[in-house]
């Protein structure tokens, strides 16, 4: 399929064909996403979300019974304007790329003359009156010329309708999505795990993550969630959505070796007997690295919203703790500010991928 998309983009195309509900073809390889009996979708290892009981003992038993860790819902969290100068241009083929940290999962990214949104969240709350520790470090007015937005999964922080709608650029996400972004007037393409997207000279591929979907009532886990590959000539970057730890980030380091940049999630880990099952505490953030083979470690999905019951600004000294205690390499972790741009440059040009 090749849909003809407004702002610019020339090129956004399914590379290996678009995939039925429930399965998907990777190269020669054809691989069925994992549904239960019902015909939703569940992770790798068949598990599915916390039931009801247990996102209520989370909300409102245990803080009634004084359970729950309790921190401010404010912290100082460092964060910066985006340079517009900066970002205007893509970097041309060669250059490497570059990644704006937009705050929570939000990144502009940017490579081989294509700019692209993963997860952009760039509203002042969230439903139920969760609003943003620190401003909004651009507007969507003054945003370069976007490709494509990228969505890991559909809640709501992290698949914002009002952002997609204004920045108004073609939607490439996971299975069942296009229905919910149609219907605010984008086109969308949707993928299944290892299936894969082009733009401009740039592949995205949607890779799995251990997590879950809802955005109603009765929709839990109707549409696909994972993470992003984004590789070009210059660069090869991972974005790991919402995802827990699981086995799954050695085989996406095994079938793209050489990751020059793996974005992680080191926040909303507290409690952990209810979070460990759907995201990263910053010390399993640190295995997943390990796991992905990847070159540099970027920060996200903490500081921006209060989510969980851990202190906004404790996942970044959690994480050097761990990378301190490992003696990895000091210069291969970063933690940018929110809005800071981070220019990455592969130490090689990147090697094919294993598609099997």
């Amino acid at each position: 399929m090749i849909a003809r998309a407004p702002r610019g983009l020339t090129v956004l195309s399914v590379a290996l064909g678009l995939a039925t509900l429930g399965e998907a073809r990777a190269g020669e390889v054809t691989f069925r996403q994992p549904m239960d009996k019902h015909g939703r979708f569940t992770n790798l290892d068949g598990t599915v979300p916390q039931s009801m009981g247990s996102v209520l003992k989370w909300g409102l038993a245990d803080r009634m019974m004084g359970r729950r860790r309790r921190s401010p819902a404010r912290a100082p969290v460092k964060h910066q304007p985006v340079d517009l100068g900066l970002v205007a241009t893509p970097p041309a083929a060669g250059e490497g790329a570059r990644l704006t940290w937009l705050g929570h999962a939000g990144w502009l990214v940017q490579l081989d003359g294509v700019s692209l949104l993963i997860d952009p969240m760039l509203s002042r709350s969230l439903p139920g009156g969760h609003r943003r520790n620190v401003p909004v470090p651009v507007e969507v007015r003054h945003l370069p010329r976007i490709d494509a937005q990228l969505v890991s999964h559909n809640h709501y922080d992290h698949m914002d309708l009002p952002t997609l709608k204004a920045v108004g650029a073609p939607v490439i996400a996971g299975l069942g999505q296009r229905k919910t972004v149609t219907e605010v007037g984008l086109r969308c393409t949707e993928l299944g795990w290892w299936q894969q997207a082009k733009v401009g000279r740039v592949t995205v591929t949607f890779v799995p993550a251990q997590h879950w979907s809802r955005r109603g009532l009765l929709d839990a886990n109707r549409t696909l969630w994972g993470g992003f590959v984004v590789e070009g000539p210059s660069a090869r970057i991972y974005h790991a959505g919402d995802t827990a730890a699981f086995d799954g980030f050695k085989e996406i380091g095994r079938r793209f070796p050489g990751l020059d940049a793996a974005l992680l999630p080191i926040g909303a880990y507290d409690p952990a007997w209810f979070m460990q099952k759907q995201h990263l505490s910053p010390e399993q953030a640190v295995q997943a690295f390990v796991d992905l083979g990847a070159r540099s470690f970027l920060a996200m999905h903490w500081g921006t919203f209060k989510l969980a019951d851990e202190p906004l600004g404790e996942p970044p000294l959690r994480l050097a703790a761990e990378w301190r205690r490992r003696a990895l390499p000091a210069a291969a972790r970063r933690v940018p500010a929110i809005g800071e741009t981070v220019t990455v440059r592969p130490a090689r040009a990147p090697a094919q991928p294993a598609r099997r």
